[in-house]
């Protein structure tokens, strides 16, 4: 089973071919071939690309018969998740705090 590492995921995503992949395995699981049907690139380059997701934790495989089909990682998505909801919560306290803070002119 793959691990999730959380510098990792929001590295892998910061490629758009990667971000269009975790996009089509959102839709379905699908092999390497269904993907490169969708995308402008070849097989190789979707394989190795996958490689990045897998090692971030973001999509696990399994072999059906002579092929490997993909699927997002729920656990590593789930943590990315996680760390936007935290993200989200702190800004939304700093923006609380900005705005009940006393200003100049009504101290």
């Amino acid at each position: 089973m793959a691990t999730y590492q959380a510098d990792d995921g929001w590295d892998a995503l910061g490629d758009p071919t990667r971000r269009a992949i975790v996009a089509c395995l959102a839709e379905r699981p699908r092999a390497v071939g269904e993907l490169a049907e969708e995308l402008p690139i070849s097989r190789p380059a979707v394989s190795q690309h996958l490689k990045v997701l897998k090692d971030a934790g973001l999509v696990t495989d399994r072999a059906v018969g002579t092929r490997r089909v993909y699927r997002l990682n729920p656990a590593g998505v789930a943590a990315l998740r996680d760390q936007l909801d935290t993200f989200w919560a702190r800004a939304l306290d700093g923006y609380q705090d900005v705005t009940e803070a006393p200003t100049e002119e009504g101290s």
